[in-house]
This record gives C-alpha cells, sequence and structure tokens, in this order.
C-alpha cells in the first residue's frame, strides 16, 4: 500500500484535502481519532469515518514486530515482517531516531554488507516505510528518520519519497532530521531539490580511490569520488544542510595514511560532516573492525587537519548491529530446512 493510494481511497470517499491529511495525522503521530479539537463527527465524511475501522486495521497490518533485541547503548533492533511474510530490520536509536529499511535485501552487493548477499528481493512500499516508523513510535517518541537501513533508497525513490514528504509535513519530522543514505546516484541529485521536503543527504564514500571503490560496492554507479562530493557539495548549498559523508573502517583496506591525506584534499572547505563507522563484524566476511585506539587516532588526526570528524559506534553491535544480520540470523533456519 503506498501513501498515494490512501489518500486516492480517501478522496474516493468524499475526503477533501485537509480529511486526508487529517486521517494520515493521525497515523503517522500515532494519535486517537477522537483527539483534537475537530472530532470525527463533526469534522469527517460519513464515508470516511464509517471506512476508518477498517482502514485502520490494513495499516496496522502493513508491519508488525517479528522481535525486539534490545542493546546495552540504548537502541533496539526490530526485525519486522511485512504483510506477505518478508522481513526487513528497523533500529530504535538513541535520542529518538530510527533507521527505517526501504527495501527487502538490495542491489548494491556492498563486499562488508550482509544485506545484499541475497540480492534485492522487493520494494518496500511508502507505507510499509511509514509504518516502521509508527513501529517506533509506539515504543518511544522519534523525532529523526535515517533511511540507512536495509536497501538502496536511491533504487526505490518513488517511495521513499513519498515517505518522506509525509514524515515531512504530517508526521511533524524536521526536515534536516529526515536522512536519505545512498551510495551516490543521479536520480537523487535530480529529484530531491525538487521536493517541497528537502531531506538531509548521506553519500556513502568508504574511499577516495575510484577502483577500490568499485571493489567495494561492485553494482553502485561508477561515480568518482570527487564528482560524488561535488554533487553533495551543490545539494549542501542549496538546503543549508552539510552532507554526511559515510565512511565504513575497514582494517588495512581504507585506514592507510594516502586515504587520509586524499580525505583531506577531498572535504577540506566543503559543507560536510565525516562520519566515521568501524566495520561492524559479520560472520563470514573477510574484513575486520579495526582497534578502537587506532580509530579514534584517525578521528583525531583529520580533525587536527580541519575535517569536521565523527568517529560513530555502530548502534547495537552487541544485538547484531550490522544491517542484514537479524534477517539473516532469523532466515537461516529456512534456508536449512530446503536443503
Amino acid at each position: 500500500m503506498r501513501i498515494a493510494d490512501i489518500r486516492a481511497r480517501l478522496h474516493a470517499l468524499g475526503a477533501q484535502p485537509l480529511h486526508v491529511d487529517r486521517v494520515l495525522r493521525d497515523w503517522v503521530r500515532v494519535m486517537d481519532h477522537d483527539r483534537g479539537r475537530r472530532r470525527p463527527d463533526d469534522f469527517l465524511p460519513k464515508p470516511v469515518r464509517e471506512a476508518l475501522p477498517g482502514l485502520d486495521a490494513e495499516l496496522d497490518a502493513l508491519a508488525r514486530v517479528v522481535s525486539e533485541h534490545p542493546a546495552e547503548d540504548g537502541s533496539a533492533r526490530l526485525l519486522v515482517g511485512l504483510a506477505d511474510g518478508q522481513a526487513v530490520e528497523s533500529v530504535l536509536l538513541p535520542r529518538d531516531g530510527v533507521c527505517v529499511s526501504s527495501q527487502v535485501g538490495c542491489a548494491v552487493g556492498c563486499t562488508f554488507c550482509m544485506t545484499g548477499r541475497d540480492g534485492l528481493l522487493r520494494q518496500v512500499t511508502s507505507g510499509e516505510i511509514v509504518a516502521q516508523v509508527v513501529l517506533a513510535r509506539r515504543r518511544r517518541p522519534v523525532r529523526k528518520v535515517v533511511f540507512m537501513g536495509m536497501g538502496e533508497p536511491a533504487h526505490n525513490l518513488d517511495n521513499v519519497l513519498e515517505a518522506i514528504d509525509l514524515l515531512g509535513t504530517e508526521g511533524d519530522i524536521p526536515h534536516k532530521n529526515l536522512v536519505l543514505s545512498t551510495v551516490g546516484d543521479a536520480r537523487v541529485f535530480a529529484r530531491l531539490p525538487q521536493g517541497r521536503v528537502k531531506p538531509a543527504l548521506a553519500l556513502s564514500l568508504h574511499t577516495t580511490k575510484p577502483a577500490l571503490r568499485a571493489q567495494l560496492l561492485p553494482r553502485a554507479p561508477r561515480l568518482d569520488p570527487a564528482a560524488l562530493v561535488e554533487e553533495g557539495e551543490r545539494y549542501a548549498r542549496l538546503t543549508g544542510y552539510p552532507i554526511q559523508y559515510q565512511w565504513t573502517l575497514l582494517d588495512g583496506v581504507n585506514d592507510g595514511q594516502d586515504e587520509l591525506d586524499a580525505i583531506v584534499d577531498l572535504l577540506r572547505g566543503k559543507y560536510a560532516v565525516l562520519n566515521m563507522i568501524p566495520y561492524n563484524f559479520n560472520p563470514g566476511l573477510p574484513f575486520r573492525r579495526p582497534d578502537w585506539d587506532r580509530a579514534r587516532a584517525i578521528a583525531a588526526h583529520l580533525s587536527g587537519r580541519r575535517i569536521l570528524t565523527k568517529l560513530r559506534d555502530s548502534a547495537g553491535q552487541d544485538v547484531d548491529g550490522g544491517c542484514g544480520q537479524l534477517r539473516a540470523r532469523a532466515a537461516q533456519p529456512v534456508v536449512l530446512q530446503r536443503r
């Protein structure tokens, strides 16, 4: 179910735009329909009121929590079941955030990520994306939504932008607190400036070397890191939000002095924040998490060279915190059964 489908159904029942917004607002903010000054009996057309119980049930069925895994850092990873039996992951983040998934699986195939190992299974609809936020809000306040879960948002842009529009209007999420993460795609840079809600942008950089980037992100657009930063800078100046450049720190792969010097050349003077995230260990993948003292020294070195660098510890590592790990673990018995 897409947000556009919900709007069309309500319009067909005689709802005006303000009625549609009210129904969607109640859903995305997890509010009772009777709450507020305008009671449904006095405000909504009768056919809409009669359809509300059924619509509410459909919206509730879009996503459900299959399992919840709290972590010591205050985060919690949710395995979210969708109506067709597929599953995605959401993460309740410290400081009132939630990380949502935009695809079941992923086609990019980043070599250090579990999500893409099975390829892309299907798109997540805008309704299912918003439903992940609703599930989170039923557990704790949500004031920030990051599209950094399973999937590449650029490959599901219609649904992602539709969800962002609702979250940034009726969902009462500040636009700068809606963060779309992408490996970089021309469609993102073309379409994001056109929306009434312009999210913040996180770009997966991971290396300054084109050949190494092609190896780590084998099916990402062949966009030179310098060209990616140039596109990001244009969007940052347009929106007034700094670009968040994501760098998964891989021991012995992208943590050398040559990379650090190139980062300085690439990002100095840019409206940017470099998020360095030490690799979150995935069993069966040939990468290692660098020593924390080494990671801290790298971040300090870059900060000393006037690159705004934040060293981030990926949330929920003690509960299979890397994207795709929880889903893979849950699906493992099914795979074994088929064999």
